[in-house]
């Protein structure tokens, strides 16, 4: 069986929802980086075999945004599709490329993903769209008067997307506080996560680690100026001004704050593989092979975002490897919570005893070897193009760092949980 090799990797800037990057869709933003990822690369666009692009909240009249990305930028004959898991879409989309690759199925895969938090949907309640239905249907000029006739001025509010849980009804940030209480992560250990992350994003950015992933932008309507880096990093947020922010969804009893949470951003990622054999005779440079993987899932009425305490140990086994092994570890940060809730799991005797069915402790790396340019809180949370924006800045920092074995971990909504571990070439 082939390896799958990770050849390139590319993004653009990261922005606040609303902000700089409010004028484009999620597919202006996948079409940027794919097309500045096969500029980057050198590889022929006819010879990609497939596209699969991750997004969550997607467009009705363009529900396949992976397609849509590729007839904008590869030729029209490239098969493209689009996968959804929450925040873990382009890792979704970058193991099926995997897959494909492994069982010889194809050479070339672009896999990525975008997501625009400006633009969501926003939905109709539905006996005002039942009654627009039936008015659309109506025979005669009075029928349709007296069908319209029967809305009301309530029925006329609009109904707005919550990241929440269908099946709880929980946001992610109530669970995520709930995780903080009972895991007894204090406010003050929060803030300090969330400072870490600015600082290393802005150390990442100022040295030009992170600013050589991304594409640069020129966003409509001026397209001026040029966007160059993420602008979500406050450079200027210190403990003082984190520790003054007001809690968000408890807000007499708690922790979280937009300070120690990701923003609503918009972006997108994309990374090409290929097959061992087909980098090596192209003589394209391999940052990296994708050596295992594992995706968990747990109850999300328990505790919602620690599915990466679950996936990690299971792509560890699958790699031969232990925690001790990895090198550099890139965690999606959707809250400081979240992460350092997960650090302490994997530390539990109690939860690898009860949970793993382990005589020891995960473990993980020291906290130099993680998020080594700051995470999502800094750099923001494009829920389909993270997972690739991880990758991407994994494997750059990897060869940087003639770093033997990396680890990526995600967290999702619906309890679940992703682990990849890299090799270097």
């Amino acid at each position: 069986m082939t390896r799958a090799a990770i050849v390139a990797g590319c993004r653009t800037p990261f922005a606040r929802s609303g902000t700089s990057l409010a004028h484009l869709t999620a597919i202006d933003l996948g079409k940027i980086a794919v097309r500045e990822l096969v500029a980057r690369s050198g590889v022929r666009p006819e010879d990609i075999d497939q596209l699969i692009f991750g997004t969550v909240v997607h467009d009705p009249h363009q529900p396949n945004i992976g397609r849509e990305v590729a007839l904008a930028t590869l030729p029209k004959s490239v098969p493209a599709g689009t996968v959804s898991l929450a925040c873990a879409s382009a890792n979704q989309a970058i193991t099926d490329g995997v897959n494909l690759i492994e069982r010889g199925y194809a050479d070339v895969v672009v896999a990525g993903g975008a997501e625009s938090l400006t633009h969501i949907p926003i939905l109709l309640k539905h006996k005002l769209a039942d009654t627009l239905v039936r008015a659309s249907k109506a025979r005669t000029p009075g029928q349709r008067v007296r069908t319209l006739a029967g809305i009301r001025p309530r029925d006329l509010i609009p109904q707005f997307p919550q990241i929440a849980e269908p099946t709880t009804g929980e946001t992610m940030g109530e669970s995520a506080e709930r995780m903080a209480k009972q895991n007894g992560i204090t406010r003050e250990a929060q803030d300090e996560w969330a400072l870490r992350s600015h600082r290393l994003a802005a150390q990442g950015t100022d040295d030009g680690r992170l600013k050589a992933e991304i594409a640069p932008l020129y966003p409509p309507p001026d397209f001026e100026p040029v966007m160059e880096e993420d602008n979500g990093i406050r450079r200027d947020t210190s403990l003082e001004k984190l520790a003054a922010l007001r809690p968000v969804f408890d807000r007499k009893y708690g922790s979280v704050t937009a300070g120690n949470a990701s923003p609503l951003t918009d972006g997108a990622a994309a990374v090409l593989l290929m097959s061992e054999d087909y980098a090596r005779a192209e003589g394209f440079e391999i940052l990296g092979f994708v050596r295992s993987y594992a995706y968990a899932a747990l109850d999300p009425g328990t505790q919602l975002l620690q599915g990466p305490a679950y996936a990690a140990p299971m792509a560890l086994d699958r790699a031969g490897v232990s925690m001790a092994d990895i090198d550099l570890m890139e965690m999606h940060e959707a809250f400081a919570a979240q992460v350092l809730s997960n650090l302490q799991w994997w530390e539990s005797e109690r939860f690898a005893r009860e949970e793993l069915g382990r005589s020891h402790p995960v473990g993980h790396p020291d906290l130099d070897r993680i998020n080594v340019m700051g995470g999502s809180i800094a750099i923001g949370h494009p829920f389909g193009a993270t997972g690739a924006r991880l990758t991407t800045t994994l494997v750059h920092e990897m060869k940087r760092r003639d770093a033997a074995l990396g680890l990526i971990t995600v967290c999702a909504a619906g309890g679940l949980g992703f682990a990849m571990v890299i090799e270097r070439a």
